[in-house]
């Protein structure tokens, strides 16, 4: 027996992923179920709807990032879980639906170079949009809602009114921090790239890929206050003939152990909190899911960014062409 899987790990899928993937969920779930995972590359959204319409499957489980999620299940692409596997009393976490499980956390936090202020670096996105105390070259994840989201709470929005967005209030607020903005990068290597080459002093960047830096002797500062954390969620595609053994697959990934494992090897931030229990205390200090990171950083509010999204990004392009 087997069950297909397509991953897109927080929509940002690796080679180093998938091995940390293999030993840390696939070979102890086979081992456990003799069940053998099959992975299938690349997944997207289009593909999963396809799959649905045709009655024609090429993986079984898969996961979306929370707006694609709803998008899915506004369209009813996602099968409901079988209560007998996947039981949600057994399950403890805060964010649990019928039809998702959260996988790891991927903080987009900021990050900069000591070398630049030996004084001390910026410690709040009102702190990077502060182009007087803090001078130096700046550079932004090129994704609306995320820099969105940093310019109001660089405006002193808390961070429990992101959502929902005051879009005039947050466009009001990047059109200061604009002209400042050196590079909008676009993807995770091009944003080591910039801090390790010293192309720019700070910016927002997957906590994983600023920590492999700092692990190479790179002399970067981590700032999780106001961190943008995201998840993907893992779902099992709507109709799949091998939906139970799928379903046994994600229930799997939730436990603690394997998914301190994963994230050992990692530094993503596990999603159950009794994973924390595997976890030592310095590793724990790299993950954006620790509870000290956790009380200072915010999660998209897919349910809102889902309607919104496309005429939110239309926005965003105009915006940056002027």
């Amino acid at each position: 027996m087997a069950c297909f899987y397509s991953a897109s790990l927080a929509g940002n899928p690796t080679g180093v992923d998938t091995n940390a993937e293999d030993v840390s969920y696939f070979k102890p779930f086979t081992k456990e179920t003799g069940i053998e995972v099959k992975t299938v590359a690349p997944v997207s959204f289009a593909k999963v709807k396809s799959q649905v319409q045709t009655g024609t499957y090429e993986f079984d489980v898969s996961n979306f990032g929370i707006v694609e999620l709803e998008q899915a299940r506004v369209e009813n692409l996602i099968e409901p879980f079988d209560r007998s596997i996947i039981d949600r009393s057994k399950l403890a976490m805060g964010k649990f639906s019928g039809d998702a499980v959260p996988s790891v956390v991927l903080g987009y936090c900021m990050a900069y170079r000591k070398d630049k202020f030996p004084n001390g670096g910026p410690k709040s996105w009102a702190d990077f949009w502060d182009v007087k105390k803090f001078p130096g070259n700046r550079g932004l994840y090129n994704r609306s809602f995320t820099d969105l989201a940093y310019a109001l709470l660089a405006d002193g929005v808390p961070l429990d009114k992101v959502y929902p967005m005051d879009l005039d209030r947050a466009f009001k607020k990047m059109n200061e921090i604009k002209p400042h903005i050196k590079v909008w990068w676009e993807q995770t290597t091009q944003s080591q790239q910039l801090l390790r080459d010293g192309e720019v002093d700070m910016l927002p960047m997957a906590n994983a890929r600023a920590q492999e830096l700092i692990d190479q002797g790179v002399p970067v500062e981590i700032v999780w206050n106001g961190t943008e954390n995201t998840t993907s969620y893992y779902f099992v595609v709507k109709g799949t003939p091998r939906a139970k053994a799928a379903m046994k697959f994600i229930e799997f990934t939730y436990r603690a152990e394997p998914q301190a494992n994963f994230c050992k090897l990692l530094n993503y931030g596990p999603s159950n909190p009794e994973a924390f229990k595997h976890i030592d205390a310095a590793t724990t200090a790299k993950m954006p899911s620790a509870p000290d990171h956790a009380k200072v950083s915010f999660y998209p509010d897919g349910v809102w960014l889902a309607p919104n999204l496309a005429a939110l990004k239309e926005r965003w392009t105009q915006w940056l062409a002027t």
